[in-house]
């Protein structure tokens, strides 16, 4: 059976660190970086685990400034 494998690129610049899609995220992949900020002062969230994203696109549905996409593989 093939498996899904996601992965997720946030605009860093645009984000506003509303952790938003860090809750939205079931399997826990994102967070938001604690000790960098963007240009404008925002922390910033990140994979912090990628190899459990399974491409849900939960996180870039609830993303107000829609700074998320997410692209899904499927490996054999």
């Amino acid at each position: 059976m093939a498996k899904i494998i996601g992965t997720v690129d946030i605009d860093r610049e645009r984000c506003k660190g509303c952790d938003l899609c860090v809750v939205a995220c079931p399997t826990d992949v994102l967070l938001l970086q604690s000790k960098e900020v963007n240009d404008r002062g925002y922390h910033f969230a990140f994979m912090a685990n990628p190899d459990k994203c399974i491409g849900c696109a939960s996180c870039a549905a609830v993303c107000p400034d829609a700074c998320i996409e997410v692209y899904r593989v499927t490996v054999k």
